[in-house]
């Protein structure tokens, strides 16, 4: 070899060792970062708390309300639709279409499928975009689980997979899929996310999960990836490709048949929009109990906690109730009705000529209409409960009558008859003069306090006027029929509610029955005034709508006959009727006894057939006797008395109803839909609301 050889050889392995050096330089750079990134993994894997330390995102589920038969009366309404079902009502093609399209290796990795993530890897760089995840089912159940708001980083994603092998040490395969399948999100429509298969299948197909067929299943099993892109209301023929590579992929892990596979690619999507999380029975008693849901729990807890709330509303008593009002329509006027089981202050029904699509003002529970007349019994109750007789007990009853209230103005009150009248007489015939001398007797600090302990809960003023029904923001249905109860049920008190229980998801049950109640009169103060307010159905304003069994009641007109009221009860059920316009002051065809007491007596015909029984004797009788003062014509005489003989100034009067409104300001009549309630008129500077009343008359003109 010459020496120019022998250079030119050195040279080739001086490069050749330069060349090595460098792929080795290279490798160990290579391992350094393979292993310097492998530190990194382990270190930011080890920062995942252990999975049994954290507390799943709670997913929550839908609310249901049940009338008191258990019939479903509709869905608390909520931005996401989630009911969780067992495993074994989802049909196994759904399962098989969810592991094809989703995680084939299903059930045989551990939570990460290795081959699953290169695969999506090298498919991914080939085609430019992300096509394919990789995660598994079990990574996708960690993500909705425990990962709030998740980010789309590496870092994110090798903490879900060492989650994911820990939930899947800790739980079973079966555990597992049921979870997923209850928490994947599966499309929104109308701003309602199905998140769940069941609720997906509600829908979309208006039908259970448990009833899909194989079709339906593939279409659902593919949504999740892209719930908005694959929305089969939105973009059919997306959904239709969508769902057809699941079916090629049950039919690639050899769920179906190929034949199978072609065959029901050709099927259309069948699509049903569902309406169960929508439609609502009884609307307007399924906002009230709504209302009283959050006011007990929170708006969370009862939209989105998985309620199973069971009302106390009778759907065979709501029906009659709303045959009774539909039996006597009022021309440009609406009625409601509201029934209330006295021993318990359970409301049984709650029932309006109102379209609820038109409004959602519940005139049963939040129109605050005068009750006129209705309102005396609390005076009467005060009185007999102050140990006053009213059948001993006689008041002067003019025509009109101008009364000394301490405040410098007289009070002038219409609505009598002539002569001299007991307070029983007075009651069944509603003679205002009558009454407005007894409220002065009793004291009005005293009956207003005695209505709201018998259940009035709106604003009520000590005005004498009240004694005659002429409130200003008092009272709603709701409350009339609920204080009235305290009548029947012996002078106990029980709040209204409409909810008898409510179950929630771990099985624990809130049962809403009542306390014992709170002694409001002895019950021998309440059977008293059961016993003189039966008159009015008997020989009194309400005469001919009396029903078979025993019962008591109270007619109100008010002002210019713009509400009208029957409010009775029996032993058992207490129920007022109110007819009126909704948002204005608007003179009716007739009064209570003509317009309400008939869907009060079609509808307790029915309510209150069993148990017919009468008001039990009292165990703690009241102590009555005659009752003697300026105003009270067993005492010392009509001092106090202005009668109006025809000559003079006229005192001024009202059409001719049985009430005295006060003077009630147009203003303030009807609070319309989703306003507040009215409100209270500033007292006089000086002396009582004006008075009013029909005009003079026999007592038997009174309504």
């Amino acid at each position: 070899m010459t020496p120019r050889e022998r250079r030119k050889l050195r040279t080739r392995r001086h490069k050749g060792s330069k060349v090595l050096l460098g792929i080795g330089v290279m490798f160990a750079l290579v391992a350094v970062a393979v292993l310097s990134f492998g530190i990194w993994v382990l270190n930011v894997a080890a920062e995942a708390p252990p999975i049994d330390q954290l507390r799943p995102i709670e997913k929550g589920a839908n609310s249901v309300v049940y009338a008191s038969d258990g019939t479903r009366l509709g869905y608390i309404q909520s931005d996401v639709l989630r009911t969780p079902i067992p495993l074994k009502t989802i049909p196994n093609e759904f399962e098989e279409a969810t592991i094809a399209i989703e995680d084939e290796r299903f059930y045989e990795h551990d939570g990460i499928d290795t081959a699953a993530i290169v695969r999506a890897f090298f498919e991914n760089v080939e085609a430019g975009e992300t096509l394919q995840g990789g995660s598994t089912i079990t990574q996708q159940l960690v993500r909705n689980l425990y990962i709030t708001d998740p980010e789309d980083t590496l870092e994110r994603k090798i903490r879900e997979a060492k989650l994911a092998e820990e939930l899947e040490e800790e739980h079973t395969k079966k555990w597992i899929l049921e979870e997923y399948l209850n928490t994947a999100a599966y499309g929104t429509v109308n701003g309602r996310t199905a998140i769940g298969v069941e609720a997906a299948s509600q829908i979309f197909f208006d039908k259970p999960a448990s009833e899909m067929k194989m079709t339906e299943s593939a279409l659902l099993a593919g949504l999740p990836q892209a719930p908005s892109q694959y929305n089969p209301f939105t973009d059919p023929e997306n959904a239709l490709r969508r769902r057809n590579s699941v079916i090629d992929a049950m039919v690639t892990e050899g769920y179906l048949s190929p034949n199978v596979g072609e065959r029901a690619k050709a099927a259309g999507l069948g699509l049903e929009p569902g309406t169960k999380y929508t439609e609502i029975r009884e609307p307007f008693v399924f906002d009230y109990v709504e209302q009283e849901l959050i006011e007990r729990y929170g708006v969370n807890t009862v939209r989105q906690g998985g309620l199973e709330v069971y009302t106390t509303i009778d759907p065979d008593l709501q029906d009659a109730a709303e045959s009774a009002i539909a039996a006597h329509p009022v021309t440009s006027a609406a009625n409601s009705l509201v029934a209330t089981e006295t021993e318990t202050g359970e409301i049984i029904a709650m029932a309006s000529s109102a379209a609820y699509d038109s409004s959602q003002f519940n005139l049963a529970a939040q129109g605050s209409r005068q009750p006129g007349s209705a309102f005396k019994p609390f005076v009467l109750t005060t009185a007999v409960d102050q140990g006053i007789d009213p059948d001993s007990t006689y008041y002067s009853a003019p025509s009109t009558i101008s009364l000394d209230t301490g405040g410098g103005i007289p009070w002038t009150v219409s609505g009598g008859g002539g002569g001299s009248m007991s307070i029983r007489d007075a009651t069944a015939q509603s003679v205002n003069t009558v009454y407005a001398q007894i409220g002065l007797d009793v004291g009005a600090d005293n009956f207003t306090e005695m209505a709201k302990e018998m259940g009035v809960t709106s604003p009520l003023e000590p005005f004498p006027a009240y004694a005659l029904g002429g409130t200003a923001e008092c009272c709603t249905v709701l409350e009339m029929s609920n204080a009235f109860a305290t009548i029947a049920n012996g002078g106990i008190h029980h709040d209204p509610t409409g909810i008898d229980r409510v179950e929630f998801p771990d099985g624990d049950v809130d049962k809403f029955e009542g306390s014992d109640g709170e002694r409001v009169i002895s019950d021998g103060v309440a059977y008293e005034v059961a016993d003189v307010m039966k008159g009015t159905l008997i020989s009194g304003t309400a005469a001919g709508h009396g029903i078979s069994c025993p019962a008591a009641g109270k007619t109100g007109t008010t002002e210019e006959q713009s509400d009208a009221w029957f409010v009775g009860y029996t032993p058992h059920i207490s129920t007022a009727v109110w007819t009126g316009n909704p948002n204005a002051r608007v003179p009716l065809p007739g009064y209570g006894a003509d317009l309400s007491a008939p869907i009060w007596h079609d509808f307790m015909e029915t309510a209150a057939a069993e148990p017919c029984d009468d008001f039990p004797t009292p165990s703690d009788p009241a102590s009555l006797s005659p009752f003697y003062s300026d105003n009270a014509t067993t005492g010392k005489g009509p001092d106090n008395y202005s009668y109006d003989d025809g000559t003079g100034t006229p005192a001024p009067t009202t059409p001719d109803t049985d009430d005295d409104t006060g003077g009630y300001d147009d203003d303030l009549y009807a609070p319309g839909a989703g306003q507040a309630p009215t409100p209270a008129p500033d007292p006089p500077d000086t002396g009582p609301p004006a008075g009013g009343g029909p005009p003079g008359g026999s007592p038997g003109q009174n309504r």
